[in-house]
């Protein structure tokens, strides 16, 4: 049976090397005619994961979309192969996905809590810049049919700086990604910008303000919720930066679920927030994998997590296909609710 069409956005999340997760669904949802995708916000690799689509879109459609984020993740591996970091052989032995036990990755990870980036790369390259110089037409981009949101962090007021189509460069999209203890903070317009995580992973504000579809699907890398005892100290940061990275997006969620609640009739944009359909895609493997597996970016792994983003998108469109449109599949009131029972 022919399903017909939905006007849907995208939230995507950042995550570094997880963000191939979000290929996987991209990848998947992309075969779908029925979604129709007018708008997508991004942040770090989710900003990334948004330019390839849309560049690859812009002539190829669907098609040309899905093969332009192989070729960034393509690119990304290849860029890697011959980086110091990388799994020791007993890891890739018993195959595990972890830089824990590897030498350069533990001193690179104490000398990056010594040192600054600015003394590390005092030159600031980065590899990402010429993948993305190749994958991504940003003369192209002002003009695309999908709208485009990237967001990264003022290092000077620590608020968020939305990038939109005809803004957005790779130093834009380098700024989405940019962790200060690992890159020099990116200029642009004579502001410096830090990864956009800190101030909206992804943000929600202007899908909500600038497109009329009012289904966002949440493609979800950073686990809101971890059941077990964190004690090693990579553990408990990982988890502090995880907390912080969602911070924000929990906020806007919360908005929404206390918009349905009290929305006035007369308020066009509190309205507007209340009727947004929230959708969820994630995998609870992101709460199985090291922090430092975010830096692995061997092919194999890239491509089991980019199956596991198929796997998880076809699951979502086997239980809720016929949701997206109707209502939300994302329970927002659970967020309302005082953990204490009171």
């Amino acid at each position: 049976m022919t399903r017909d069409t939905v006007l849907v956005d995208f939230a995507l999340q950042g995550g570094g090397a997880h963000g191939a997760f979000t290929w996987g669904v991209l990848d998947r949802l992309l075969e779908e005619p029925w979604l129709q995708i007018e708008g997508i916000s991004g942040t770090s690799a989710g900003a990334m994961n948004a330019a390839a689509l849309i560049s690859g879109y812009i002539d190829g459609g669907a098609d040309g979309a899905r093969a332009a984020l192989e070729l960034f993740w393509r690119r990304v591996s290849e860029a890697a192969r011959l980086s110091p970091l990388q799994r020791n052989p007993l890891d890739v032995l018993m195959g595990r996905w972890t830089l824990d036990g590897s030498p350069f990755f533990v001193a690179t990870d104490i000398m990056s809590r010594l040192f600054s980036p600015y003394a590390l790369n005092p030159k600031g390259v980065n590899p990402l810049r010429e993948i993305l110089a190749e994958v991504v037409d940003f003369d192209r981009l002002a003009g695309a049919g999908i709208k485009l949101f990237v967001t990264a962090t003022s290092v000077s007021t620590g608020r968020a700086r939305v990038f939109r189509n005809a803004d957005v460069t790779a130093d834009a999209l380098l700024a989405s990604a940019c962790l200060p203890t690992m890159f020099q903070a990116i200029e642009i317009d004579g502001e410096a910008y830090w990864d956009g995580g800190y101030s909206g992973n992804p943000t929600i504000t202007p899908l909500v303000r600038e497109c009329e579809s009012t289904d966002t699907i949440l493609i979800q890398i950073n686990p809101i919720e971890r059941k077990n005892t964190l004690r090693s100290a990579t553990e408990i940061l990982n988890r502090l930066n995880e907390v912080s990275f969602n911070a924000v997006l929990l906020k806007e969620l919360r908005m929404i679920a206390l918009l349905r609640r009290a929305a006035n009739p007369g308020d066009e944009e509190g309205s507007r927030w209340a009727a947004m359909r929230i959708h969820r895609i994630s995998t609870e493997m992101m709460t199985q994998l090291s922090a430092s597996s975010k830096l692995i970016a061997e092919w194999d792994f890239l491509c089991m997590l980019r199956d596991e983003g198929r796997r998880s998108a076809q699951a979502f469109l086997d239980q809720h296909e016929r949701d997206v449109g109707v209502h939300s599949t994302l329970d927002l009131d659970v967020l309302l609710e005082d953990p204490r029972g009171r």
